[in-house]
């Protein structure tokens, strides 16, 4: 099979950068940013059930960190399609031998690169540009009774951002300081 995508391993247990290998002529350039059995061949199964686009006016917007409970199986494939973010990924799974630990991409429009976010794993990230946007290739439905996140400062992660924050939502400044113990209990925590 022809692969014309890259798939980079990173520092968070099946979180992987995928870097895509554009044809250039004359006229421009054209890339595949996602092929099914291409992921599947890298043993990522993302069947894609909805699509979402984010877009940040200002600079310094943070928006995130963002999750769904069990039973959800929300895996997202996060792209930034105009702009530039720093974005960041948090693992929340128990199980995993990478759980609480974060990792950072800078994603732009200009590198086209995405990153596959496993379902059980935070998402969130801040504007580095004025009007930066995301598009997120999402293998469940949004469930608001799932929805959850963790604060983009609390003490527990010590995520480092690049900017001052310019806005936030009163959501994300409200999550509760995380607790592994109590994360993990719920998690596992088994739908009747």
């Amino acid at each position: 099979m022809e692969q014309t995508l890259k798939f980079l391993a990173t520092d968070i247990e099946g979180t992987y950068l995928v870097e895509i290998e554009p044809h250039t002529d004359a006229r421009g350039s054209f890339a595949r940013v996602f092929c099914k059995r291409e992921f599947e061949h890298n043993g990522l199964d993302i069947d894609v059930v909805q699509a979402s686009i984010s877009s940040s006016s200002a600079r310094g917007t943070i928006r995130g960190l963002h999750f769904q409970w069990p039973p959800s199986c929300e895996a997202k494939l996060v792209r930034c399609q105009r702009g530039r973010v720093h974005d960041v990924i948090v693992d929340l799974r128990p199980d995993s031998p990478t759980f609480t630990r974060h990792a950072v991409f800078e994603l732009s429009c200009n590198s086209h690169s995405a990153v596959f976010v496993p379902q059980g794993c935070a998402h969130g990230f801040q504007s580095l540009e004025n009007d930066s946007e995301l598009v997120y290739m999402m293998s469940d439905y949004y469930q608001p009774q799932l929805q959850d996140g963790i604060r983009y400062n609390d003490p527990f992660f010590a995520i480092s951002w690049p900017l001052p924050v310019s806005v936030i939502s009163d959501r994300d400044l409200e999550y509760r300081d995380f607790n592994p113990e109590t994360h993990a209990s719920k998690f596992h925590l088994s739908p009747d």
